[in-house]
């Protein structure tokens, strides 16, 4: 028959081991949100510099354009 002290021991470390998966699990759903918002948040900053880009180079004026013109 096996040690039932050592079987205890074996018991309470498989608590441990459970409780730490999970915390682990429930951090791994919050890192994946947070890196989803992230790769929303890049899409939006790449989408306002291309808009902001194009609008700083349609608001500029062509070489030999006099300002005001008809």
């Amino acid at each position: 028959m096996p040690d039932p002290e050592l079987l205890e021991r074996i018991t309470a470390r498989r608590a441990e081991l459970d409780e730490i998966e999970e915390q682990l699990a429930k951090r791994l759903v919050e890192v994946r949100a947070e890196r989803d918002e992230l790769a929303v948040a890049e899409r939006v900053l790449e989408r306002m510099t291309g808009q902001l880009a194009e609008e700083r180079s349609s608001a500029r004026p062509t070489p030999g354009q006099v300002g005001g013109g008809r």
